[in-house]
């Protein structure tokens, strides 16, 4: 009987994942985990959280579906490779040094967090999240791929943007945009147009004349279609000439 592998360890040679894995899913699971063994993905029925355990990546478990939610924030994960597919409620991947959002949930119930990270793109994000959408303090500078429907609250503030194509169509609750080049007053503005159905070309143009900040006419004069080339050539060297006395 010595010689006869216990039930667990034969488990887990059959299905492929090592004695740390499956302990590292036994810790962060609050609720059951399987695995697929014809996908090789684990689902997890409950939450998972593997917050501020310092990783850099999944330890090689690639995730299917989580019911819940998935916490994998405060970490140190440039990549999002294996993180799970489909999120019942939320996903968290804050706090972490992410460049992109490859491999992230296609589809999340409630709210996506991606936060304090170095995104400079919001490439493969949901489509639509059922919650907030924070992408808060990266260094975006365009929002396109974002997702076109949130739910509650969107925050994009602390960014790099002086352009809002691409921003969500429909928002059910405020919206955060402190922080960019064009200040917060502007952006507000410019959003509120888009979302009664103007391009973001024609919002810039329709709130021009209310537009008083230089700075804020040399960063969106290129999307102004109403000004002539003259105009937009003399925002282009004002720009250029700030730029040399700084």
């Amino acid at each position: 009987m010595r010689h006869v592998k216990r039930y667990k360890e034969l488990f887990e040679s059959q299905i492929g994942l090592t004695k740390e894995q499956t302990e590292w899913l036994d810790k962060c699971t609050d609720g059951t985990w399987t695995l697929n063994p014809q996908t090789g993905l684990v689902d997890v029925n409950g939450h998972f959280n593997c917050y501020s355990q310092n990783l850099t990546d999944f330890k090689g478990v690639r995730f299917g579906v989580v019911t819940r939610d998935f916490i994998c924030s405060d970490n140190k994960l440039t990549s999002l490779e294996g993180a799970p597919q489909e999120v019942g409620e939320s996903f968290n991947c804050s706090h972490n040094e992410l460049t992109s959002l490859k491999d992230a949930p296609k589809k999340v119930g409630e709210s996506f967090w991606c936060f304090n990270n170095e995104l400079t793109s919001l490439k493969d994000a949901p489509k639509k999240v059922g919650g907030d959408f924070w992408c808060y303090h990266n260094k975006l500078t365009s929002l396109k791929d974002a997702p076109q429907e949130v739910g509650w609250y969107f925050d994009y503030s602390d960014n790099e943007l002086t352009s809002l194509e691409g921003a969500p169509k429909k928002v059910g609750g405020n919206f955060s945009c402190y922080g960019n080049p064009v200040s917060e007053s502007v952006l507000r503005s410019l959003y509120k147009r888009m979302q009664s159905g103007m391009s973001w070309s024609d919002a810039v143009a329709s709130q021009w004349r209310y537009i008083r900040s230089e700075e804020d006419r040399i960063l969106l004069a290129p999307y102004n279609n109403s000004l002539s080339p003259d105009e937009k050539a003399y925002y282009r060297a004002i720009g250029a000439l700030k730029r040399r006395s700084i």
